[in-house]
Order: structure tokens, then C-alpha cells, then sequence
């Protein structure tokens, strides 16, 4: 598989990307920042000189406080004590899922090995082996330029449907449609329309993406030399992508299974691109600051977050 040919990898050929885009040893046998490792002071800088307009948007859902097919274990929220005037106000919410907006640590998936990012080890519990690749080496946050890569807008659709998954090559070909040159260190936003699929359809959003981007995403990610991937479907289904899953279950990984723990990739799941890709289109321009602050929780595999973006 090549964007040249824009053809799918065959399972064989998925099976080599462990190989081929592995950045084990690239930065160190003990880094824990994989690809934020092209997110340098330079690029931040360049981030910074984006903001032309002020503007702040928000990339993230509400917190998902009600039981359902795509949310079996809900967050709670609640004030322990009426008379407390609102001090005594709890959160408490499992960090993945398909609902609420977070980001992936590199300890959240291990390789085919049993092992994650640059040979950290996950014990019985599948919580990390001591600190290796939890969100704690993440604190300062992330801080560059992001850009949206809006597919419904470039096909002219309102959502990316089931059986037409987001390749890799079509990422090239939105960039150059909206006037981007891809840049190391760039947060990819991909939207595929989650509000606009379920509004439409009249359907209700189970465990897994209906829609979503095909694992030739990846090599255009590596390619570029891209730092993180924000998306608001995930992983497109299984019979989308044409080549089994690579981790036993329902739900399809052919992306994080390469992102996390061979390429050193943070993921940031559930997000909701509506208000900003109204904003870019507005605007006309597609790239913006970002700004991504995890939580420091020691010992994490991830982490709520707000992403923000900053035109």
C-alpha cells in the first residue's frame, strides 16, 4: 500500500506497520513523549502567531452523566451535601470509553508482545508497570498548531457514512483543498460529523463508531510527522477497514493499535469538531493554536481534557 496507488494495506501489510512505523528508540530507550517529541519551541512559537482573531472554541462533549448502549458506566455528579453551597461538588467518571472527550496515555494499549511504548510492561491488572507511559509526562500539556482536517465539508455531505472510511491519501488531498501544508508537530483534527450522522439518521450511538477513519491514516500521520490525533468517530468498523482486528474484541484498534504503542502517538477520543468546523469555515482557514491540558494523575493510562482551539 501506497498513497501513490491509494490501495489499502493487505493483513500482511497492516501487520508490518508495527515495523514500519515504530519510533521505539527514536527519541531514547527512556522517553515517554513519542511523537510530542516534534512539538518543539519553534513550533510552538509558529502556533502562537495563528491567533489572529482571538477566538476560542471548545473541541470537547459534556461529560456523559446518563447510562446507555454507548456509555454502560456513566459519570456521577453530584453535591454531597445540599446546604454546602455547591463546595462539595463530585466528578467521578471512568477516562475511556466512546462518550466523554479524553486522551489516550501511552500505557492505555499494549503491542502484540504484551508490551507498550519504548518497552514499558502492563501488569496482570493491565495498569501500567510503574510509570512508563502514564499521562504524569504529559502535565505540561500540549500546546501547537492544530488543523482540521473537516472530510464532510470536503466531500460536500453532512457526515462521514458507513462503508466510505477516511483514508490516508484523503487527508493529503483535504490539506491541499484547504490550503495546508502538513508540518511536523501539527495536532490532526479529524472530524467525520458524529452530531450531524446521529441527528440524521434518527440512530443511537452504541459502543464503537459506525463510521470513522481507516488505518491507512496512519501512514500519512508518521509521514508527516504529525504529533497527536483528535478525531470525533474513532476507528472505522472492521468490515470498513478490510483486514481483521488486530486486538481480540468487538470494537475495531486498527489505528490506536498502531498509534500507542508502536508509533508513541497520543490520541485524544470523543471529540466535537461542530462549533469549530463552523468557525474554520467562516473564517477560511484551518489551521489554529491548540491547546491540550491533561489532568496529573499519577499512575493514569489517560485523562479528561478540553481541547482548545484558538483562531
Amino acid at each position: 500500500m501506497s498513497f501513490a496507488d491509494r490501495t489499502p494495506p493487505s493483513e500482511a501489510e497492516y501487520a508490518d506497520y508495527r515495523r514500519r512505523f515504530s519510533n521505539w528508540g527514536r527519541w531514547g530507550t527512556e522517553d515517554e513523549l513519542g511523537t510530542l517529541n516534534f512539538v518543539t519551541a519553534e513550533v510552538r512559537r509558529e502556533a502562537a502567531a495563528l491567533v489572529e482573531e482571538g477566538r476560542a472554541v471548545s473541541c470537547t462533549r459534556p461529560i456523559d452523566t446518563k447510562a446507555g448502549p454507548a456509555n454502560p458506566y456513566p459519570a456521577h455528579h453530584f453535591i454531597a451535601a445540599a446546604d454546602s453551597g455547591g463546595m462539595i461538588d463530585y466528578v467521578g467518571l471512568f477516562i475511556h470509553g466512546i462518550t466523554n472527550t479524553h486522551i489516550d496515555a501511552l500505557c492505555h494499549l499494549a503491542s502484540v508482545d504484551g508490551e507498550t511504548y519504548n518497552g514499558g510492561r502492563l501488569k496482570s491488572d493491565h495498569m501500567p508497570d510503574g510509570n512508563r507511559g502514564t499521562i504524569g509526562h504529559w502535565k505540561d500539556g500540549i500546546v501547537t498548531r492544530g488543523v482540521l482536517y473537516d472530510i464532510p465539508r470536503f466531500r460536500g455531505v453532512p457526515y462521514v457514512a458507513p462503508g466510505q472510511p477516511v483514508h490516508g491519501w484523503e487527508l493529503e488531498d483535504c490539506a491541499a483543498a484547504q490550503g495546508i501544508e502538513p508540518r511536523p508537530g501539527d495536532a490532526v483534527l479529524i472530524r467525520s460529523g458524529l452530531e450531524p450522522y446521529f441527528e440524521q439518521t434518527g440512530t443511537t450511538q452504541g459502543f464503537g463508531s459506525p463510521a470513522g477513519v481507516h488505518a491507512t491514516c496512519v501512514e500519512f500521520l508518521y509521514e508527516t510527522q504529525a504529533s497527536c490525533l483528535l478525531w470525533d468517530f474513532q476507528d472505522a468498523p472492521i468490515a470498513d477497514q478490510g483486514i481483521p482486528n488486530p486486538m481480540p474484541g468487538p470494537v475495531p484498534l486498527h489505528v490506536h493499535h498502531i498509534l500507542l504503542p508502536y508509533m508513541g502517538m497520543p490520541i485524544i477520543d470523543n471529540a466535537d469538531f461542530e462549533p469549530l468546523g463552523e468557525a474554520c469555515a467562516q473564517l477560511g482557514r484551518w489551521a489554529f493554536q491548540l491547546v491540550v491540558a491533561p489532568l496529573l494523575l499519577e499512575g493514569g493510562t489517560g485523562s479528561p481534557v478540553n481541547p482548545i482551539a484558538i483562531l
